[in-house]
């Protein structure tokens, strides 16, 4: 019996599907690079994936939503897009001078935005880049991915560390009754709660 085949190594199923992971992410950014007349910052040009309980807005919507965040960030202002791919895209498209953004989010498929992409994992809200300093954002947008108290909790750990003050959440509707009330996510007084808006979307 010829045992050569025994000392092949292989790779664990974990190693294995990082390695595809990879792969998948080298073309992507390959792709983007030499396809012609494709917009890398269209929403849908990275694709949901409900496994990550992703679902993407509307053109319509993430354009509201980004026309609300550049003006409250104001000229030269700093946007930070917690969760929300979908905005932090339309804000790319507009190719604005007078804004900075950037994306903080758990899908490594988005580091094809290079320095931008910052990974974000909510179950470690302050474990973030140093370059990140507190309170630098001048608004932050974040859409937490899950409706849990936990996610919405712990993602407000993020937001209060970046915002200067002022933030744009969003997020499903939630019976009133089975939810506590947002001052108890974020703890601010109600003069730097300033904007709550509710956004339905079909």
């Amino acid at each position: 019996m010829d045992d050569d085949d025994d000392d092949i190594p292989q790779l664990s199923s974990h190693t294995l599907a990082a390695l595809q992971e990879f792969c998948l992410e080298q073309q992507q950014r390959e792709g983007m690079k030499t396809s012609q007349g494709f917009n890398q910052y269209s929403i849908g040009s990275i694709e949901e994936d409900w496994q990550l309980s992703q679902f993407w807005y509307s053109d319509e919507t993430a354009s509201c939503l980004a026309n609300e965040v550049v003006v409250a960030a104001g000229k030269g202002g700093r946007i930070a897009c917690i969760s929300a791919p979908s905005v932090y895209q339309k804000l790319k498209e507009q190719d604005g001078k007078d804004f900075s953004v950037c994306i903080l989010e758990y899908d490594r498929r988005f580091s094809v935005y290079g320095e931008e992409f910052i990974f974000y994992d909510y179950n470690h809200p302050l474990n973030l880049p140093e370059n990140l300093l507190p309170h630098s954002f001048d608004i932050v947008i974040a859409d937490p991915p899950y409706l849990s108290e936990e996610c919405l909790q712990k993602t407000s750990e993020t937001i209060k560390y970046l915002t200067k003050g002022k933030i744009l959440l969003c997020t499903g509707i939630i019976d009133k009754n089975t939810r506590p009330p947002l001052s108890i996510f974020f703890s601010l007084s109600k003069d730097k709660l300033t904007q709550v808006r509710k956004i339905q979307t079909q």
